[in-house]
């Protein structure tokens, strides 16, 4: 990608998402299908892993080829009480966590998009794989939370 376009879409894929922060319970508890999160959950699930990726991205800048660790979603969602979190704080840490995030993109996304780290599950990546995944990834639950509410 190029940074216009990622900057694009990551302020794009925070705006869409913010205001489902705000859904009435009913509609935050639906599912785009059987056995999957609720809009809920996933909404809780978006702000832990913007707090993750944020980290990730400043890991590598500030220690390039470290190795970053995968983190367990599922078990984030357990143990962290998504069903009992309240959103407000959530929503709160998505959008400021965010906003640094594309304040990082821009500073850093060109001149050092090829640094590089080791996932310990999907191996050597760079800088901008990361940026990118970010907004792939709010993306991808968003289309889940369209899904659910449709």
């Amino acid at each position: 990608m190029v940074l216009m376009q990622i900057l694009e879409d990551l302020a794009r894929t925070k705006a869409e998402t913010e205001p489902y922060f705000d859904l009435g319970e009913a509609d935050l508890d639906k599912t785009y299908a059987p056995g999957k999160w609720t809009v809920r959950e996933i909404l809780h699930h978006l702000t832990d892993a913007e707090t993750v990726l944020y980290d990730r991205i400043r890991r590598v800048i500030s220690e390039p080829k470290t190795v970053i660790w995968a983190f367990n979603q599922d078990l984030w969602a357990t143990n962290l009480s998504y069903l009992s979190l309240p959103l407000d704080a959530s929503k709160a840490v998505y959008s400021s966590v965010r906003r640094m995030i594309i304040l990082q993109a821009e500073l850093h996304y060109k001149p050092h998009g090829n640094l590089q780290f080791i996932h310990s599950e999907t191996g050597l990546r760079t800088l901008k794989d990361e940026f990118d995944k970010i907004a792939l990834h709010n993306e991808n639950h968003l289309a889940q939370i369209r899904k659910a509410l449709a």
